[in-house]
This record gives structure tokens, sequence and C-alpha cells, in this order.
């Protein structure tokens, strides 16, 4: 496959991140290793989306605090990107919510119409007002053809995603692009398919088949409009976990099991663990957290009490 025909992906991670751990970062990059590996996608970015104050997890720190680390530990990262909406919306969004966000602000950033998992994009995709003549944004007065390459996708693309998230502000502000703004010139281009999938452990795939849990046409929508990239945790058998929910069943080929080394280290690494290395001023916290998070917890005294 060529990169025209290849599918351009987002990967967007929701969650509480109380805190962000070193297995969540891998999540990332082994979903991109593996998508890549494939020869079917390129990952194109990455987007951590922290979860509302008001979801009323037990411990769960301030948004400011989770925002701050998640900024710090993606720091040395040139693809994944923290991003604020979900925080700074009146109160908690589901999941299908924020991907549906993150999928029309692309639209308007970027001039595209993202396809999903069951309409690909096979004809030119034109993010142009009907009534005007395309101009194109690549000028080149050579001989040489003005028609968009997948570089040049993708380097659009890539700008986008530096507009749309939050990317390294400073600490004691946020802030995110203004839905009103004018984005400027759209670009043109054809038949480049560019996916949001959602990224998640085997843990939020378990929590689909839990009765009442999820709104069931949210899980309609985030399974089978947008699709899911699942990296296995702590053992556990994604097909096994399929098998008791009628919609993931359904949905079964829009679901993408990361197959690599089952006993990756950072597979067992968890937020929750995190904290309680923290409370008891176990050393392992090193294994769980990058160093610039685990500084900014002792500096702000969060995490200590068992309250979080």
């Amino acid at each position: 496959m060529t990169e025209t025909t290849k599918t351009h992906v987002i990967l967007l991670a929701c969650g509480s991140f109380n805190p962000i751990t070193k297995g969540h970062i891998q999540m990332f990059e082994r979903a991109r290793d593996y998508l890549h590996k494939t020869g079917r996608f390129i990952v194109i970015g990455g987007i951590v989306s922290p979860v509302h104050d008001s979801y009323g997890k037990t411990g769960l720190v301030s948004s400011r605090h989770r925002l701050t680390m998640c900024q710090l530990a993606v720091q040395a990262s040139d693809w994944i990107r923290v991003d604020p909406w979900e925080c700074y919306q009146d109160t908690w969004q589901t999941t299908c919510s924020v991907l549906e966000h993150h999928r029309d602000l692309m639209k308007r950033v970027t001039g595209c119409i993202l396809s999903n998992v069951n309409t690909p994009s096979m004809t030119p995709v034109i993010g142009q007002p009907q009534n005007e003549s395309p101009q194109p944004i690549y000028q080149n007065n050579n001989t040489v053809s003005n028609k968009p390459t997948a570089a040049k996708i993708l380097g659009k693309v890539g700008e986008s995603l530096s507009r749309i998230c939050c990317v390294r502000p400073p600490m004691e502000r946020f802030t995110f692009v203004d839905e009103n703004a004018n984005l400027g010139t759209v670009m043109r281009y054809e038949e480049i398919e560019l996916r949001i999938l959602l990224l998640c452990g085997s843990d939020l795939l378990e929590s689909f088949c839990i009765p009442g849990l999820w709104n069931e046409a949210d899980m309609e929508v985030i399974v089978g409009e947008f699709g899911i990239v699942v990296v296995p945790r702590d053992g556990a058998d994604p097909d096994r976990i399929m098998n008791h929910s009628s919609i993931l069943r359904k949905y079964k080929n829009n679901i993408l099991v990361v197959k690599d080394d089952s006993n990756h280290p950072m597979s067992v690494v968890s937020s929750t663990k995190s904290r309680l290395a923290l409370q008891h001023g176990d050393g392992h916290v090193v294994d769980y957290l990058c160093q610039p998070v685990i500084d900014y917890i002792l500096k702000s005294q969060l995490y200590i009490n068992a309250s979080g």
C-alpha cells in the first residue's frame, strides 16, 4: 500500500489519568508500532484527553493538576499531545461526545471529511464552500504537479494537531483553539482516509460488558463508527471479552487488538498502583511514573493521603 492508500489515524485516549503513568505513554507507542506493522495505517498523532472534574471518581485530583502532569509526561514526545477541552466543559462529557468533538474539530481545521470504519473515503474530499472556486493551497510556478502529496497532508494535519491540542502551555494557564476562530484556507486533497480511533486498555473494553454502565447508543457510535484500538493489560484476553457483548461481537472487525509482547512490563502499570506506591513511600513508583511527574506530585503534595 502507498502512503495515500493507507488509513491515516489519530489515536485518542480518554480517562482519569490520575496520575498519568509510563503505561499510558507506552500504550500509545505500542499501538502506533502495531498499526504501522500491519501495513494498513499511518498514525499521525495521539491525543490525551483527561476527564472532567465532575466525573465523581473517588480520589480524583483537580484537572489543573492532571493536565499539568499529562503535559509533563508527553513533553518529550513529538507526536502525542494533551487536550484540555473535556476538562474545560461545564460538566462531564461522555467518551462518545469527546470523539465527536475531535472529529468535528478536525473537519474544520484540516478541511477534511473524516471517514468512519464503515464508510471509507473513496472519492475526492474537498473542504471548500460549494459556491466558491477551489483555490489550491500549494502554489508552484514550475511544471511540477500542484497535487498535494501524502507528506503535505501529514504536515497539515500535524500542524492542526498542534493548534487543536494544548501544546506545552504555561503551567498556570491552559488554552485551546477557539472554535469560532478563522482557521484559514482549508486544504483540498484526494482519497486520503483519516480516522480518529479510541485507544484503550482491555479493562475499558471489559467495562463495555457491564450491563447498564455504558449507553448502548454511545457504544454503537464508539465501536461502530469510530473503532477501537485495544492494548491488552494484565494478561487479559480481548477476544474472550468481546464474546460477552453483542455490540462488540457485532463490530468485531472495528476492534483492533495490539498483538505484541503480552508480558510487556508496562502492561501491569496502573494509576492505582502508582497512587498506592506514593502513599506508602514505595521506591517502585519510579517504575510507574516519569520523573517530572513524580517531582510535580511531591511538590504539590498529591496522593500522599489515602483520600487522594
